[in-house]
């Protein structure tokens, strides 16, 4: 059925239950570069594909953001919807700082965002937010990851991929992915999952990565030199 009009806003249901304004804002998640995020009992880790243009500077992850001492946020999608919401989340976790005196749950972050991207499917004059989360931290319940994605949906999950390709990767992750696996087994296996495709697995040029231990519970931006030594353990992880 075409959509007939019921797709310029995204307060209204089509005949047969759909609201194509929010399925349109997924199809831009799904054209978007990949993002990882995967746990461990060691901690978290988040990674991107990033492929910088010749002249541009690498030093600044466009697609992973810290959100408090304790969580990270990696993105696909439309970027600029992501920044928006990402300080929003820093916001949110530093009032519950000053009201609470302790460090906001991972949890408590991710439906916060999912909340704010409900409230942009019920109004007219206004569009779904572009974009899908992994929102990644450590905090006094232990590691987790939850993803939220432009109808408002937050989800846990022990390793999960968004972006373009990611039901592959997702496969991927499903066949590779161990309770028990290491930080450093984590971090290879999310090398392994960008490149998936590829035929280096262990390529690391466009992949930043950011991690949050178990033991510091700070989020940590993962050197060039650090992702190398990940990359040695790719061939643990069958395609």
């Amino acid at each position: 059925m075409a959509s007939k009009g019921y797709d310029m806003t995204p307060t209204m249901y089509s005949p047969d239950g759909r609201i194509y304004q929010v399925e349109y804002a997924i199809e831009t998640v799904k054209r978007g570069t990949l993002a990882i995020g995967i746990a461990s009992k060691q901690g978290v880790i988040m990674a991107v594909e990033e492929k910088p243009r010749t002249l541009q500077s690498t030093d600044v992850t466009q697609k992973i953001f810290q959100v408090d001492y304790h969580i990270g946020v990696a993105a696909a999608g439309y970027i600029p919807d992501a920044r928006v919401q990402v300080d929003s989340a820093r916001f949110f976790s530093q009032g519950n700082r000053m009201t609470y005196d302790e460090s906001v749950e991972v949890a408590t972050v991710a439906k916060h965002l999912a909340d704010q991207a409900h409230q942009f499917t019920q109004y007219g004059g206004v569009r779904p937010n572009g974009v899908s989360m992994i929102i990644a931290g450590v905090d006094q319940k232990g590691e987790s990851i939850y993803i939220t994605d432009p109808s408002g949906t937050y989800v846990q999950f022990a390793a999960i991929a968004i972006g373009a390709g990611s039901d592959d990767v997702n496969a991927f992750l499903e066949k590779n992915y161990k309770e028990d696996i290491s930080l450093e087994d984590a971090a290879a296996l999310a090398i392994a999952a960008i490149n998936l495709k590829a035929e280096e697995k262990g390529v690391v040029k466009d992949i930043k990565m950011a991690k949050v231990s178990t033991e510091s519970k700070i989020f940590e931006k993962v050197s060039e030199a650090d992702l190398e030594k990940y990359s040695q353990n790719v061939s643990k992880f069958a395609p």
